[in-house]
């Protein structure tokens, strides 16, 4: 038995209330992704020291390598037990429930303005050297070529979004989708980013999270089931904790609380986390 620490509200809810089929989809030293066979979508079980997120459990394990769980080994709930093919057990007994809820945007903007503005500059100093802040030149040529289009395709999508060409928008943000290395290309990131702010009630982009939603309708054969599976989550709403805590520490945080969770976000991935930062950057300058 592993003891679940917390997990998704709607993940622990089905495999309470409903009988969850799956198989192990993709393993990771402290991660298993498992596709439900009745859905589609894609779950993960987390080590713990990750934090939460859409359709994900912590468990109290410092990592799998010795669990022997392998790709396409079955998965299964009865009784309010995830079974993973009778080598890993995990009971929802006394798990801690989390639904992602992201904060509204603030009346007034001075804190937000300064936050976004100390935002950047730690990303100039402290972020993972982001091939879409700016066009790298690295000597190889397809990783110059890519840097370029990173850059130059983000730049047209923020400048359409500006102009409300949404038609056109979609266009540039759909070439952004799997562009770039890394398990969740920095394209797909940066579109996390930017729908996590197009979901923040009261910003001045909300009524058009229909875009974020037609863009996702394109990725399913653009980029690989994980990354997608976050798109899908972010075009609705639903983030990583971790990103939700640094919206709220940039609408009314402190500093040192906006430092604390943004360190947190860029610790996301080797890349992931700092463009994900900057789609979020991109987002919020759009209502300044």
């Amino acid at each position: 038995m592993r003891f679940a620490k917390s997990g998704d509200g709607d993940f622990i809810q089905r495999i309470i209330h409903h009988k969850f089929h799956g198989f192990v989809h993709s393993t990771f030293n402290r991660t298993l992704n498992i596709q439900c066979l009745d859905s589609g979508d894609l779950y993960s079980i987390a080590c713990k020291g990750i934090d939460n997120a859409p359709n994900t459990l912590i468990i109290d394990l410092e990592h799998f390598e010795e669990a022997d769980i392998r790709v396409n080994d079955v998965v299964s709930s009865d009784h309010a037990i995830l079974s993973i093919s009778n080598k890993m057990f995990i009971p929802m007994d006394g798990i801690k429930k989390w639904n992602c809820e992201l904060p509204k945007y603030p009346s007034e903007a001075d804190v937000l303005i300064m936050n976004v503005s100390t935002m950047k500059q730690y990303i100039k100093l402290h972020g993972n050297s982001s091939r879409i802040e700016r066009a790298f030149k690295g000597g190889n040529p397809f990783d110059d070529e890519m840097s370029r289009m990173l850059h130059e395709r983000t730049q047209l999508l923020v400048l359409e979004l500006q102009n409300k060409r949404m038609s056109t928008a979609i266009k540039h943000a759909t070439s952004l989708i799997g562009l770039g290395p890394g398990l969740t290309p920095a394209g797909d990131d940066f579109l996390v980013g930017l729908f996590t702010v197009f979901n923040i009630e009261n910003h001045r982009y909300f009524s058009h999270q229909s875009f974020c939603e037609e863009v996702v309708l394109h990725a399913k054969t653009l980029t690989n089931d994980i990354s997608y599976m976050a798109l899908a989550k972010a075009a609705v709403g639903q983030v990583r904790e971790s990103i939700s805590a640094l919206m709220e520490a940039l609408f009314r945080g402190s500093e040192e609380e906006l430092l604390l969770a943004l360190g947190r976000v860029l610790a996301i991935g080797s890349t992931s986390g700092t463009d994900i930062a900057l789609g979020i950057v991109a987002g919020l300058e759009m209502n300044m």
